[in-house]
């Protein structure tokens, strides 16, 4: 504070003192509220910017990942701010997803909650940010410039609770739904920040002398894939997921660096079974410290690995084989805490989808002929067996519990939609019709709910690559419900590949990606 000092002396020698004084004790004030900042959560700081009359506040929850945030200020806008914000610095591209609500009816209509990207902490700083009112009006606002008065965008979505900011370049991406439903593009605008800047969460009260208060969850910083990006070249690092599917809850039980895939979930519920570069690792969920299991020659398994109903035996997908010459994906079997795989399929590439709950045949997408199909098999090998054969691409089989249908996704019909048949391959029916690719689908362990991923129309119907918005919807098997998302994520190829399903039925298990900060 001695440089303050200095200014205050040689300004109480100025004639016009008293008026210096004061904007000095603004700067001051600022000074004082840039010195809030303390890492939270995912975030570096969090900060009072302007001159808001109550301190601002965050508490973060380490279990739940959630983030109660408290704060004041006059308003967003014009060419002044005052509010409170919980930031971090990044570069380049990035995604922000958040679910939030406010706490409390409150007392300005004009209250504001959201996502900023920001190019300073002054008040009158450039920005863009995704703001949900108090009375439910959503827009994207922003700054052009420094001391330019503020414009905004308005959105026809009211109170939506999941919000999502998107950089691509110099685009910003305002993206809006109600939990449940699809993420609709709701704003968007060119606009230069530079390339580094603050992103966060922020409030203001719209009042200088009320603080409100609003509470976000399942808060995702991603960074996407570059533009000159190239698949199985280029990989992302992951996370492990847990979904709680009767809240929505998320939580971040696993992080690496190198790309996971597919977790299966033990059925005793207490771990985890996934694929990273080859190998398969069994994750614990109490110590959360992976162990490789054992699948001795076979070292370069993919996403494709499925626990039988019992949970005594492991099935795989593999390519390297014990003949070196042969190098197209095969199906083996071996136990579930590792072995020797005895290899099922003597033609390639077969990759595995599902078992039979009497453990006697096992289902998987095949290619023969340049054409993917349904086929099965008995475990202990043998002829296999065609069960579909329509145009275009039949993928990702799965048996239901009681073992009465089996359920996979086909193209048949133009897009990638949820289809299902008995187990002979009788009585092919559609089960799923929109505007999605629907892959992947995962029966509960009741048999009442199935669970996929949707990828947006700017998929190609016949392929699931890494490192896109997609959806996990959820929707009962009964046919009377329409499909309702239950995680926004940012994967594609080895979210959900698999059977992911707790034991109780109660979570899925899933693997998101984001590619490491400049």
């Amino acid at each position: 504070m001695n440089y303050f000092k200095r200014i205050l002396t040689r300004l109480s020698q100025n004639r016009h003192s008293m008026k210096s004084l004061l904007a000095v004790g603004s700067l001051l004030i600022c000074h004082v509220a840039f010195t809030q900042n303390q890492a939270v959560g995912i975030f570096q700081g969090h900060t009072d910017v302007g001159n808001p009359k109550i301190p601002g506040t965050v508490k973060y929850d380490n279990k739940s990942g959630e983030y109660t945030i408290s704060g004041s200020g006059q308003n967003i806008w014009g060419t002044h701010d005052d509010f409170h914000f919980v930031w971090k610095k990044i570069k380049g591209n990035f995604i922000l997803n958040t679910q939030q609500q406010f706490k409390g009816k409150g007392k300005n209509a004009h209250r504001k909650i959201g996502w900023m990207v920001r190019e300073s902490l002054d008040p009158n700083s450039a920005y863009a940010d995704a703001a949900v009112h108090g009375d439910g009006l959503t827009s994207l606002q922003y700054r052009k410039s420094a001391n330019s008065e503020t414009e905004e965008i308005k959105s026809t979505a009211v109170a939506p609770d999941i919000v999502q900011l998107e950089r691509s370049g110099n685009n910003i991406i305002m993206s809006v739904a109600s939990f449940g439903e699809p993420l609709q593009e709701a704003a968007k605008l060119t606009l230069d920040l530079g390339e580094e800047v603050y992103v966060g969460l922020f409030i203001t009260s719209h009042e200088e002398q009320v603080s409100e208060q609003a509470v976000f969850s399942n808060v995702r910083l991603t960074i996407p894939a570059k533009p000159d990006f190239v698949p199985y070249r280029d990989y992302s690092g992951s996370h492990i997921e847990i979904l709680e599917v009767a809240t929505g809850e998320r939580r971040i039980i696993y992080s690496s660096p190198d790309p996971l895939e597919a977790p299966n979930w033990t059925t005793d519920g207490d771990a985890l079974i996934y694929n990273s570069r080859g190998l398969l690792y069994r994750l614990p969920l109490k110590s959360a410290q992976p162990v490789v299991i054992n699948t001795d020659f076979a070292k370069r398994n993919n996403n494709d690995h499925v626990l039988s109903f019992d949970g005594k035996y492991l099935g795989i997908s593999n390519q390297n084989t014990k003949e070196k010459s042969n190098t197209e994906s095969m199906i083996y079997i071996l136990p579930w805490s590792g072995g020797i795989p005895q290899q099922v399929t003597m033609v390639g590439p077969s990759y595995l989808h599902g078992w039979s709950p009497d453990r006697k045949s096992l289902v998987y997408c095949a290619q023969r002929d340049n054409k993917f199909d349904v086929y099965s098999i008995p475990v202990t090998g043998g002829q296999e067996k065609k069960l579909t054969d329509a145009e275009g691409l039949d993928d990702g089989p799965e048996y239901t519990p009681d073992g009465k249908f089996i359920y996979f996704n086909s193209n048949r019909t133009g897009t990638m939609q949820i289809w299902r048949m008995k187990p002979d391959g009788s009585a092919q029916e559609q089960v799923t019709n929109d505007e999605f690719n629907n892959w992947f689908p995962h029966i509960s362990p009741d048999g009442k709910r199935i669970a996929f991923v949707s990828f947006n129309k700017d998929v190609p119907p016949g392929d699931h690559p890494h490192y896109k918005h997609v959806t996990i919807r959820m929707m009962p098997l009964n046919g009377k419900e329409k499909p309702k998302v239950v995680a926004y994520v940012y994967g594609g190829q080895g979210t959900m590949n698999v059977p992911s399903w707790s034991p109780d039925g109660k979570r899925l298990a899933f693997v998101s990606y984001s590619f490491p900060e400049e």
